[in-house]
């Protein structure tokens, strides 16, 4: 009869107690324990709330995971348990959801606002995490390893994708991880030290204000008595304002005439917060902003608050969804088919730094939250450039004077 199985008349029964392990001279080993042939550690652990210290047996697993099979195995896993314990890093306890239960809390509690994302971002996620679930999702959070993650990249790479891809996926798992140490299931990440996929990177061109103008005139063309686009007045204005704002494609959609200081010239961004970081910010006018909202405000549609209503928007006030098809039409007329909206969003920002405009008020007008920091790496090559034509200029002799004082 196994240890602690009591035997009842006939009748066996199996609530199996907890018995002490003895070591070769019949002593018992401290701490350790056994019940149906499984092997437990009994620790005082602190928790890590109130401060308390709780006794609990907790289950003796190898490196593999798998519970112990042998005395010398539970004495070297309890040593590394009491090693673990000493330097605050034992691992989570408690029985952790599969990834896949998690992956729903995860978006429940970033769509409730906890990860101040946008609609767009989570979006993005929500489809990408369903790849991860379909790869791992009965495996529960503490016993995800590099493995697991190696294998998916592995995968993804022979389904032909980019390595830039692949380091966006790792990311958003990445993401979903953080929050389970945030909420305690796991102590740290799986990946913590794995390294991003090299990623060669092309600058793409600068868009100049001439291609701004042929794009926009090119969507007001007529071909063959029909125009390029149904919208081509609305689309022109919609580029023009995601130039001279630098705001993001969906943020300019959603923004409304109460959210234009037309007597102040300050644009609110986000004040629905239908920003990327789900927080407003404010831009100051710049000449051609001015003109473009005062043009845009003389000639908006007076049953609609948005600044881009939809045309087919009927008796419900709709901001238009999109303007993607008008983009493909009118960049393939103006023979500009590398153009995205995005494109425009980096005009805005490389102007601004070639107008000698500091990096942090930069930031502010983009809502980007590192004061700056990315605008400097990314785009301070052209403040050098620009400083350098400045610097050519720069005249010692003979001395330059006005037409009129060389005539007197």
């Amino acid at each position: 009869m196994r240890a602690g199985t009591k035997q009842v008349g006939d009748v066996q029964n199996h609530a199996a107690k907890f018995v002490k392990v003895l070591n070769g001279r019949k002593q018992p080993i401290r701490g350790l324990w056994e019940r149906n042939g499984r092997f437990y550690a009994r620790l005082a652990i602190e928790d890590d709330d109130t401060g308390r210290k709780d006794v609990r047996r907790v289950p003796l697993l190898g490196d593999d995971q798998q519970p112990v099979a042998t005395v010398a195995q539970a004495v070297d896993a309890l040593n590394a348990l009491k090693t673990d314990r000493t330097r605050d890093a034992l691992p989570v306890l408690h029985r952790t959801p599969k990834f896949a239960d998690f992956v729903q809390t995860y978006l429940r509690d970033m769509k409730a606002g906890q990860g101040q994302k946008g609609e767009a971002t989570l979006y993005k996620e929500e489809k990408n995490l369903a790849k991860w679930v379909e790869h791992m999702g009965g495996v529960r959070l503490d016993n995800i390893r590099m493995t697991h993650i190696n294998a998916f990249k592995t995968k993804r790479l022979s389904a032909g994708l980019s390595n830039r891809a692949i380091n966006l996926d790792a990311g958003i798992l990445r993401n979903v991880l953080r929050h389970a140490v945030d909420l305690r299931h796991i102590r740290s990440l799986p990946m913590a030290n794995m390294r991003r996929l090299k990623v060669d990177t092309k600058e793409r061109p600068l868009a100049t204000p001439t291609q701004l103008e042929s794009i926009c005139e090119a969507a007001q063309a007529i071909v063959g008595g029909k125009p390029v686009t149904k919208n081509g007045s609305q689309f022109a204005d919609y580029l023009r304002f995601l130039a001279y704002s630098g705001c993001r494609e969906q943020e300019a959609l959603a923004i409304r005439w109460q959210d234009v200081d037309l007597d102040n010239e300050v644009l609110t961004v986000g004040a629905a917060k239908k920003t990327k970081n789900l927080e407003p910010r404010r831009v100051n006018f710049n000449v051609k902003l001015a003109g473009l909202l005062q043009q845009m405000h003389a000639n908006r549609a007076p049953d609609s608050q948005w600044l881009f209503p939809s045309p087919q928007r009927g008796s419900k006030d709709v901001h238009t969804k999109t303007f993607r098809s008008s983009l493909t039409l009118a960049r393939k007329h103006a023979k500009l088919e590398w153009i995205a909206f995005h494109d425009w969003r980096h005009y805005f920002i490389s102007y601004c730094v070639m107008s000698l405009v500091d990096f942090m008020t930069i930031a502010k007008w983009v809502g980007h939250k590192d004061g700056g920091v990315l605008i400097g790496k990314v785009y301070g090559h052209l403040a050098d450039a620009h400083k350098k034509q400045m610097a050519a200029k720069v005249n010692f002799g003979p001395a330059i004077v006005e037409a009129k004082e060389a005539h007197q």
